[in-house]
């Protein structure tokens, strides 16, 4: 009587088990990296590469954190290497500072004047560099957390329209700020759950509003016009228009919290075009976390997990239009 009840239970654990199971990954092609993209020099710090930007004139502007790993309460003191690098579209080094400036930076956008802004959450501040990295303004008050003017909860990006200055604000804070380009508040509007990314194009603004598992949609006013749920509750990090109302977007974690690196090509209308998994192997060992998109064609990505900054070409139809 013992053995038959104890088979019982032991199949009903094992399903129990089976039911508790994640759901198997989401099966996207595998899109192949330039592997001798960006030449890093001998000796350099290089971890940890959380945000991408390209200037006017196709110069890939890379974020990283010279070794420093994402660790709570965050440290106090600045990273002592440089963290901010210039590099020419075939990877060669230009340029590279931010040495004692930041102690976790996250974000680097640049403007249409050439001008570097990078975002700092453990500093909790927003600022703006000279393309030679002289600072020329700051915004907030260091590691001071708090919603309102003066103030940020771990901002995340930063994105422009004409007269204005839109920042992702973020990982505490649940809103989009917005700025005059000298750093006068203008207002702030949305409700998310982390604003991790924000991008605009002629006639919307995207934000990733990450751990809602969609991309959110606006005019120009701030009007919502759209919300895009992430397929099977994947969570966007990064955003990049494509053009005529097309998104690149990144997704570091899927439904199943499986860390990761996929990009994915949204139409106008929030259909998905096209998927590309460009993850390094093994479990976690990527975090897709921004993007951007060169003048020459190429994507450009970050991935926390994996340490890298690559560069990747899109299949035809994928690009920008």
């Amino acid at each position: 009587m013992f053995r038959p009840v104890l088979a019982a239970l032991t199949l009903l654990a094992l399903a129990a088990c089976d039911s508790a199971a994640p759901p198997p990954r989401e099966e996207v092609p595998k899109l192949a990296v330039d592997t001798g993209w960006p030449t890093i020099p001998e000796g350099a710090k290089f971890g940890e590469v959380s945000g991408v930007d390209v200037d006017a004139r196709g110069n890939v502007w890379v974020l990283q954190r010279a070794g420093r790993v994402w660790e709570e309460p965050f440290p106090a003191d600045p990273i002592a290497a440089p963290t901010v690098f210039k590099f020419a579209a075939d990877g060669t080094l230009l340029a590279q500072w931010g040495a004692g400036q930041f102690i976790m930076p996250h974000g680097i956008s640049i403007d249409a004047g050439g001008k570097v802004w990078i975002t700092d959450v453990a500093r909790e501040q927003v600022f703006r560099f000279s393309p030679e990295g002289q600072l020329e303004l700051t915004l907030g008050e260091k590691g001071v957390t708090r919603q309102d003017a003066a103030h940020f909860g771990r901002p995340a990006d930063v994105a422009f329209l004409p007269g204005r200055v839109l920042v992702a604000d973020g990982y505490v804070n649940t809103r989009i700020a917005e700025f005059t380009p000298d750093g006068t508040f203008i207002r702030d509007w949305g409700n998310f759950k982390i604003a991790h990314a924000v991008a605009v194009d002629d006639q919307r603004i995207y934000v990733a509003d990450r751990e809602n598992a969609r991309i959110m949609v606006y005019d120009h006013a701030g009007k919502q016009a759209a919300a895009w749920a992430s397929p099977s509750g994947n969570h966007t990090y990064g955003l990049k228009p494509l053009g005529a109302g097309r998104l690149l977007a990144v997704e570091g974690r899927d439904g199943a919290d499986r860390k990761g690196a996929v990009l994915r090509v949204y139409a106008a209308d929030g259909t998905i075009e096209a998927a590309y998994d460009i993850s390094l192997p093994g479990v976690d060992a990527s975090l897709g976390h921004d993007l951007a998109f060169g003048p020459d064609g190429h994507a450009y990505v970050t991935d926390v997990a994996g340490g890298r900054g690559v560069r990747v070409t899109l299949p035809k139809g994928a690009t920008m239009r």
